[in-house]
């Protein structure tokens, strides 16, 4: 009876949790934000997509992110590296999920499943309080616990499946969710919200994931949608690349928000102005990059509705005459529309053709190759914490560390994936080069990532 008073209890303080769910403040010019986790994190593109969205939506808020994440860590693990791979970046921010390899794997094809998982949970929850009190006591920053991403048990999938695996992981989240409330942090959660999308995109399609073939890693599309729910609770859901409205038959601008229009000129056929946005459109990536992924960020598209709530530039051209009209911008033809088109809106950052688009295109390119080099860092550091620190060679750096790992490779397949990464990094030079073109790519990316003057036309076709 007292066990279950306690349940209810429990269930009752969850409840008010959410209700009391707070929201996560916008990154400020020179925040240093660090995103510690697992796997999902070291090899992950969510934190990139994040900072992504502040290089074009706010380009004059120049922010630092650090990919924090080493595969297969559970929480102990992440305590363990807090001082030499977090505290060491000074962070004034700090987003920490843990979950997916906590809950465990293997455990839940065994006859005493419920009594291995309930081990795993307690065990991650004795770890995690060792992280939070290091937390209360690094004043410096502030900190977000994030859910891990689901463990897709309900894809049909040729991949080992581990019944039961994610309502352990929801425990987690749960003491996950209390914690962040009574220290008044933020909380994020993504495992609820990703589940409900395959949910709904199974009835459809039994095999569709957000989470990748193994059920574990989300595949690009994922990662967008973990940004997604990140930018949201920081509440940049509806915040327009611009929102343009004219009145072509009054000859005046009826709306510019996050831009500025001039120099508008409006005749019988055709309408010009010039256009300044103080954002530039997200570059939706249509290329698959990570490491075993299949479908690309911009498979997202189709699941959530990420165009209208983060990446909206709307031009609308109301009380033109009826005709089929042609968008130029800085003299290139963009596309065309008819009037009523016009009138209700077009979402220039579906053209990938407009100039501005095409700007934000080679940002999201030196964010990735920046995203490449710091994955290549954290390949080597997965050796260093995963396979030297036990041996009591923690950033050795030496001959003898480098023969261990090569010997380890040989019968390691993780050593042996990572194997490349710290032949190369373990010279400290090697690292130096790497960390300063990681910083040369983040200044160019905000030396161009500024928006300028375009002149655009709407001329009616003959």
């Amino acid at each position: 009876m007292k066990r279950f008073f306690i349940s209810l209890s429990f269930l009752s303080a969850l409840c008010c949790l959410s209700a009391n769910a707070q929201d996560i403040p916008q990154f400020k010019t020179g925040d240093r934000v660090a995103f510690v986790g697992n796997s999902i994190t070291h090899g992950g593109h969510y934190h990139s997509y994040v900072w992504l969205y502040y290089m074009t939506h706010f380009p004059d808020r120049k922010i630092q992110v650090f990919n924090c994440g080493i595969g297969g860590d559970v929480a102990g693990q992440m305590y363990n590296r807090l001082d030499s791979d977090v505290f060491t970046k000074k962070p004034t921010v700090i987003f920490l999920t843990f979950g997916m390899n906590d809950a465990g794997y293997y455990e839940y094809l065994q006859p005493d499943s419920v009594e291995q998982a309930a081990k795993k949970v307690a065990k991650s929850y004795e770890d995690y309080k060792k992280i939070e009190k290091r937390f209360q006591n690094y004043t410096q920053a502030k900190k977000v616990i994030m859910s891990s991403p689901p463990f897709d048990e309900t894809a049909k999938l040729k991949s080992q499946n581990f019944p039961g695996k994610n309502k352990a992981m929801l425990r987690i989240d749960s003491f996950q969710q209390a914690s962040a409330e009574q220290n008044h942090w933020g909380f994020i959660d993504l495992n609820r919200p990703m589940t409900a999308i395959n949910e709904r995109e199974q009835k459809r399609d039994s095999s569709f994931t957000l989470e990748g073939s193994g059920r574990i890693h989300p595949d690009e599309d994922g990662h967008l949608v973990m940004a997604s729910l990140i930018l949201k609770k920081q509440g940049l859901a509806g915040k327009d690349v611009a929102n343009i409205n004219i009145d072509a038959k009054a000859g005046k601008i009826s709306k510019e928000e996050n831009c500025t229009i001039s120099q508008l000129n409006v005749s019988p056929k055709a309408l010009k102005f010039s256009y300044l946005a103080k954002s530039l459109p997200f570059p939706v990536d249509t290329i698959v990059r990570g490491w075993d992924e299949t479908k690309p960020a911009s498979a997202a598209l189709s699941v959530i509705p990420f165009m209208k709530e983060f990446d909206n530039e709307l031009l609308a051209v109301n009380n033109l005459p009826e005709a089929n009209y042609v968008l130029k911008i800085d003299g290139q033809k963009i596309g065309e529309w008819p009037a009523d088109a016009l009138a209700k809106g077009i979402n220039l950052a579906e053209q990938k053709n407009t100039p501005e688009y095409q700007q934000a295109l080679e940002v999201m390119e030196l964010n990735e190759e920046r995203w490449e080099i710091e994955r290549k860092f954290r390949d080597y550091l997965w050796v260093e914490y995963s396979f030297l620190q036990d041996k009591g060679m923690l950033f050795h750096d030496d001959i003898a560390a480098l023969d261990t790992v090569s010997e380890g490779a040989k019968t390691n397949p993780f050593v042996r994936g990572n194997l490349n990464a710290f032949v190369a990094g373990h010279y400290k030079n090697v690292r130096e080069i790497w960390q300063n073109q990681m910083n040369q790519l983040v200044d160019k990316i905000y030396a161009i990532n500024k928006p300028v003057t375009h002149e655009i036309e709407l001329e009616a076709i003959q």
